[in-house]
């Protein structure tokens, strides 16, 4: 894994400062790639590129950027695990490396932007094509790998990561339309950050800057489209297949691999898989919060390491380790997003850089097969709903409230959310019920101050992807799962790189391969979410390798922080908290009230979010706005060395 950023004059004259720009880059990205670096700029100065370098393979294999000897020049950072299949297919006897690098500089060659079909895996690439003048930037189809830019005086800036951007902008401000956005969710719609003037190229998408201008496409979609010509015994043996033959290829590698261990369903069956394959010398990590039972769910963990024969290691994360490492996360993050587990992931992916360069995860399960307990509760409605008008059905799905019944124990957790979701309404269309369902703004009535915000709503924007052409009409489940997909799996993706990155180790996600994702799509609901059961297609194709504890747990919590508990006695977190939220700067912010932050410290409920989201809110701002001009100093600063 590596980071990369890229410069581009769009009038293809010589980019003023270009050395030191790319340095400036570089070095925000160290972290990404702390065993070198490597810059390229072009002979007439219009362009440069910029990577760091994490060394999981032998240097003989190339270094970036790489060139194919005419004119064209690649950055890139991921990795294409059908690289050997596709450097037979180009003709081997031409290389002049083993690298994956290489292989997208020749399938470019040979067939252009379409080579992005070919490729199997994760990346993010900047290329130049001499012949064209052009810069070809592409993500993979899921956003695993991350790529933003931004346009400033006519300059194209492209990086990894939004902080290598930082010393370009004018200034460093925050997005409203991004910010009601991630009021709302947690997360950014449709290639929007929180950072103003700063695009995210979408999953999926190619940035083609020529002719003076910047223009992005989609060149993947996923199709849910049923298939009902087939068995569910037949969807249980192609998912079997499909997924130990993507956790085989990801763990193509030069040096050993290992893998998260979280005790859920989605991690236990890759790590299983994983450890089976390889035999002996496998390691798994996991964490904990041992003050409470309820924040601990290692003994999963355990179970499946006993079962599978490989080591464990565990780290147990204090309430100092939050205050000693939250402002790192949220600056490796670059945004306060998705959630409390990125705290803990930053905990377990340092644990596991002692051992490990390379860990598998089990990301992507929950958006892939329908994980989450709202598809229970938006399904538990329609039931009562069915029931009322005589119908029990909507669309493919066929559901009962008799059938659903046995798998409402998975919502003991979950009352709070239920009387949220059903505080304001009940039996509206089915886009509005799950959008109340995700809408997190709710809860911020007076922290925030919303007439400064703007018109702008996130609904019309979350409805179109929700009622997206790609979906159709035939299943609720599916317009749910499809939502999460396209826009809370990237964010999850997003923390998933950067807490590992951060800690120099390259993380992999075999369930998202696209052939995988691609039949995924296609199993009809009634098959997938049968009875109401989460995850029933994957749990009856990969349940009888796993423990029995594992296989039919209904109680999988994610990787929830006890942030009520800290704060709700006297101690490290609570004081930090309190100092953060009454800090000068936090008292004078534009957009929110810390003063009513501060009051209602007290009435944050167990597992809540707003106290976590404010806050890291308030730790962005004071790492990022509140630091604008050492950003913009870098570039002085390189110039002088």
């Amino acid at each position: 894994m590596c980071g990369i950023a890229a410069v581009l004059n769009l009038s293809l004259a010589p980019v003023p400062h270009l050395r030191p720009a790319l340095g400036a880059m570089n070095r925000l990205l160290q972290h990404r790639g702390p065993d070198g670096e490597g810059t390229w700029v072009h002979p007439r100065g219009v362009a440069g590129f910029a990577h760091r370098r994490l060394s999981i393979i032998d240097l003989a294999t190339g270094q970036q950027p790489m060139t194919d000897g005419r004119g064209n020049w690649i950055t890139y950072n991921g990795e294409i695990y059908n690289y050997v299949e596709l450097r037979a297919e180009l003709g081997a006897q031409e290389f002049v490396t083993t690298s994956d690098t290489e292989v997208i500089l020749r399938a470019y060659a040979r067939w252009g932007a379409d080579c992005l079909t070919h490729l199997r895996g994760m990346f993010a690439f900047a290329l130049w094509d001499e012949d064209r003048q052009t810069l070809f930037c592409a993500r993979d189809r899921f956003g695993i790998k991350p790529l933003y830019y931004t346009v400033v005086d006519r300059m194209l800036y492209v990086a990894s990561e939004v902080k290598a951007l930082l010393p370009f902008v004018p200034e460093v401000e925050t997005d409203l339309e991004g910010f009601k956005d991630y009021l709302t969710f947690q997360f950014c719609l449709s290639g929007k950050t929180l950072f103003r003037g700063v695009g995210e190229l979408p999953p999926g998408h190619v940035l083609l800057a020529r002719n003076g201008g910047v223009e992005t496409r989609r060149y993947w979609e996923v199709y849910y489209h049923p298939d009902f010509d087939h068995t569910a015994k037949y969807f249980e043996e192609r998912i079997r297949a499909l997924i130990q033959e993507s956790v085989a290829v990801h763990q193509r590698s030069d040096v050993p691999v290992g893998a998260y261990v979280s005790g859920g369903l989605d991690s236990s069956i890759v790590a299983g898989l994983a450890a089976e394959r390889q035999g002996p010398g496998f390691k798994g990590f996991t964490g904990k919060f041992s003050l409470d039972p309820a924040y601990d769910e290692s003994a999963y963990a355990r179970d499946l390491a006993r079962s599978r024969g490989f080591e464990l290691h565990e780290v147990d994360i204090t309430a100092e380790d939050f205050v000693g490492s939250i402002e790192k996360v949220i600056y490796h993050l670059d945004y306060p997003v998705a959630g409390p587990g990125s705290f803990p992931q930053f905990m377990v992916s340092q644990l596991a850089s002692r051992h490990r360069k390379v860990l598998l995860g089990g990301q992507g399960g929950d958006e892939v097969f329908g994980g989450y307990a709202r598809y229970l509760i938006a399904y538990f409605e329609q039931c009562i709903k069915a029931a009322i008008d005589g119908t029990m059905h909507s669309g493919n799905f066929i559901v009962t409230y008799e059938s659903i019944i046995p798998n409402l124990g998975s919502l003991r957790e979950y009352k709070p959310l239920l009387q949220e979701f059903w505080r304001e309404g009940l039996f509206e269309d089915l886009d509005q019920r799950y959008f109340r369902l995700i809408n997190r703004a709710g809860v911020l009535r007076e922290e925030i101050k919303w007439e400064a915000l703007g018109p702008y709503s996130p609904y019309a924007t979350f409805q179109g992807i929700f009622r997206g052409e790609n979906v159709g009409n035939e299943s609720y489940f599916d317009s749910m799962t499809h939502f999460d997909f396209k826009t809370l799996l990237p964010a999850l993706l997003q923390v998933e790189d950067r807490v590992s990155m951060a800690h120099g180790v390259e993380s992999r996600v075999p369930f998202l391969d696209h052939t995988l994702v691609e039949v995924a799509a296609t199993i009809p609901s009634n098959v997938k979410f049968k009875d109401g059961t989460m995850k029933h297609v994957l749990k009856t194709a990969m349940g009888p390798m796993l423990p029995p504890s594992i296989a039919s747990r209904r109680d999988k919590m994610g990787f929830p922080v006890p942030l009520h508990e800290w704060l709700s006695k006297p101690g490290v977190v609570r004081d930090f908290v309190g100092d953060v939220f009454s800090s000068a700067c936090a008292q004078r912010r534009d957009l929110v009230d810390n003063r009513a932050v501060l009051s209602k410290l007290d009435q944050e409920p167990r597992f809540g979010r707003k106290v976590w989201g404010l806050l890291c809110l308030e730790l962005w701002q004071r790492t990022f706005h509140d630091r604008a001009a050492h950003f913009k100093q870098l570039i002085a600063r390189e110039a002088s060395e």
